[in-house]
């Protein structure tokens, strides 16, 4: 079994690709491969060169593979429909250039549930007839996806989305036919929400397909839902820290892999704001430096 370990351009603090405070792309690639990874994501569309000429060079120059890409939009606005469907067509095409096998589906932070992340007593709810429509768009993009484009499509559950804690994803997972969607399994954001990542591991492991690793500093996240902090200033605030120092146990989730013959690649992400004092190299090292400490090669 090989499980390899990849980073992604939010650990560099990019979340859009036209944000004024990203690192330039070549910076985050020549960093990522100096923590000594040999594995990244794409990043948002548009902040590597979608010229597949241009970024293939850029990757074999720093020893790099490209492994997935993730449409962060607004699945819950039928308004935005044309805005996810030109990140995920570009997304795809980018993918398919560079052999990339994961295509991360990701409903983006909400006005109506921003307020409530971690808070899954207090979230709104759709009706039947908006979340029929927000399940029927996100379900379009994983068959475009999977049947036209040959890749894996996982769902992501994401603090402050409508797809945000255990039984919004288990009932879109119920509701979508696995054969064109399973689940790229975010560790932190499964904390955040207020649930066990291992425990969801274990009774969804045939399913997912791909693994974000990110790790939540307990006290941080429990002064932000008291505060009702937002996402991004959490992150600034420093509620996904290095992993191995927050609540998620890594050492199980590692065994739960290994029990299910998970192989493939699993990709280190510790959202950051790029504004303030960070270091994203260093975590980056220190992250992959802990995950081999505990058997991950």
């Amino acid at each position: 079994m090989t499980i390899r370990i990849g980073n992604a351009p939010c650990s560099w603090g990019v979340e859009f690709a036209n944000d004024p405070r990203n690192p330039a792309w070549d910076t985050v690639l020549k960093e990522c491969a100096a923590a000594g990874y040999t594995g990244i994501e794409l990043g948002p569309i548009g902040f590597m060169p979608e010229n597949p000429d241009v970024l293939a060079e850029a990757l074999a120059r720093h020893g790099l593979t490209l492994t997935g890409g993730v449409v962060f939009r607004p699945f819950h606005d039928p308004a935005a429909w044309d805005d996810v469907m030109d990140a995920a067509l570009r997304t795809c095409k980018a993918l398919v250039s560079h052999g990339a096998q994961h295509l991360v589906l990701i409903d983006s932070i909400s006005a109506r549930r921003a307020p409530t992340a971690g808070r899954a007593a207090e979230a709104e709810q759709m009706d039947s007839a908006e979340w029929e429509a927000f399940r029927n768009r996100i379900a379009t993009v994983a068959k475009m996806g999977t049947e036209v484009y040959g890749l894996t499509v996982g769902i992501h559950a994401h603090a402050a989305g409508f797809i945000d804690f255990e039984p919004e994803l288990e009932r879109l997972l119920d509701e979508v036919d696995e054969n064109i969607l399973k689940i790229c399994f975010d560790t932190g954001h499964h904390s955040y929400a207020g649930y066990d990542p291992v425990a969801f591991m274990r009774r969804h492991i045939d399913r997912i397909s791909y693994m974000h690793f990110k790790d939540i500093d307990p006290a941080v996240k429990a002064r932000a839902i008291a505060n009702r902090t937002g996402f991004y200033d959490a992150c600034g605030q420093g509620i996904f820290c290095n992993l191995g120092k927050g609540d998620v146990d890594f050492p199980a989730v590692r065994q739960v892999l290994l029990d299910a013959g998970f192989e493939g690649w699993c990709t280190v992400e510790q959202d950051c704001d790029p504004t303030l004092d960070v270091r994203p190299m260093d975590d980056a090292r220190t992250n992959r430096e802990y995950l081999e400490s505990i058997g991950f090669n």
